[in-house]
């Protein structure tokens, strides 16, 4: 967790697996960074990598006193192998081909039951409280429900509270689109969420500032 944000980095040395891990993690409001060998390792490892094999660069982040929860993702699946990675300091083992919605459980699960991570879900801005892990919205207590991508745009402003971002920073963050002119999405979300976590007389949140972007902060 980097930032407030639920950061994931996936090493994956298969260019259509890694582009569907990637879809897969974002569209479920994860921050994610790609790496194409294993040189480097912090949350998804692939166990058989180019340069360094998943396994080592566990065992490497263990050694250094790292716990960032590690998930290895692997086409070996016998017992002898899940148990190699696990021992090797690995929290869990999903089995090549697997269903997207398990990795995405797997991983929430493993992010629950960590200190390190669970510390850094909260995100407070003024009165307004979201939790990044349940995806929990509070406004002075009272219960905001937003959709997935509603979600996703109101945390990246939570994440970034009090600094100006500009449209194509959304675009590509939020709806990993990188230069659409004509598009009025953003405006259209924007809108949604001050309905919603505007509502009844709280004081606005959610900023323009015209030409460049949108801000998010409270008073003060």
């Amino acid at each position: 967790m980097e930032g407030n944000a639920r950061r994931v980095l996936v090493i994956e040395d298969d260019p259509d697996t890694a582009e569907q891990l990637v879809d897969c993690l974002r569209t479920s409001g994860y921050t994610v960074d790609l790496a194409r060998d294993g040189q480097q390792g912090l949350m998804t490892v692939d166990r058989m990598l180019p340069r360094l094999d998943g396994i080592e660069v566990i065992r490497r982040l263990r050694d250094d006193g790292i716990v960032t929860p590690t998930l290895i993702i692997s086409a070996l699946g016998e017992v002898d192998d899940r148990v190699r990675g696990l021992r090797a300091g690995g929290d869990d083992y999903l089995v090549k081909p697997f269903a997207f919605a398990e990795l995405i459980a797997r991983v929430d699960a493993l992010a629950r039951r960590s200190p390190a991570v669970m510390k850094e879900t909260l995100v407070r801005v003024g009165d307004l409280e979201m939790d990044l892990l349940t995806r929990a919205v509070r406004r002075k207590g009272r219960e905001i429900e937003l959709l997935p991508k509603e979600f996703q745009l109101l945390a990246y402003l939570a994440r970034h509270a009090g600094q100006v971002i500009p449209r194509a920073l959304l675009l590509q963050h939020v709806w990993d689109l990188h230069f659409d002119p004509m598009t009025n999405i953003i405006d259209v979300y924007v809108g949604r969420l001050r309905r919603k976590v505007e509502g009844g007389g709280a004081y606005p949140l959610i900023h323009t500032v015209r030409g460049v972007g949108f801000c998010l902060r409270a008073p003060g």
